[in-house]
């Protein structure tokens, strides 16, 4: 498989993924949202907090595949292993961990407001750990992009 192609299949994905996120965030959740304070009334002063707080959460996610997109640029350029996606992929790795440190003090605010139950913060802290391992995911593959790309540099200047 082309570099070319792998980059169309990738470019694929982000737009499928931007799109679902779409749907999820401007759709489903408020949605969810609403069926939630109409079986219980009580929560209605929680929707808005919440619906918020969520959408600020997305924020990053988005900034992550704009930098995917780069990405793929760059690997349709034939420039897979560059400083450049070392860069991107830096910065991925900042985004999640400023996402993930975001919404964890975000749900405890919640829950010592009283607009959260200890039930739900217990099983949101399934979703920070995964952005710790995005986190951690992301901080390794720069770290090897940016080596590979050295090692790349130093093989071309040989030949």
């Amino acid at each position: 498989m082309g570099q070319k192609t792998l980059a169309n299949w990738l470019r694929a994905v982000i737009i499928g993924v931007g799109l679902c996120g779409l749907v999820i965030f401007f759709l489903f959740i408020p949605i969810f949202g609403q069926s939630v304070v109409e079986k219980y009334p009580e929560f209605s002063g929680w929707y808005w907090p919440w619906l918020i707080f969520i959408w600020v959460c997305g924020v990053p996610c988005y900034a992550v595949l704009v930098l995917l997109w780069r990405i793929s640029s760059n690997i349709s350029k034939n420039r897979s292993f560059s400083s450049e996606n070392a860069n991107y992929l830096k910065w991925i790795s900042l985004l999640a961990a400023i996402d993930t440190a975001v919404f964890f003090v975000g749900n405890i605010v919640l829950w010592l407001l009283n607009m959260n139950h200890p039930g739900v913060v217990l099983g949101l802290m399934v979703v920070a750990f995964f952005g710790v391992a995005i986190t951690v995911a992301a901080a390794i593959l720069s770290h090897l992009v940016k080596k590979a790309a050295a090692l790349q540099e130093e093989s071309d200047l040989t030949i």
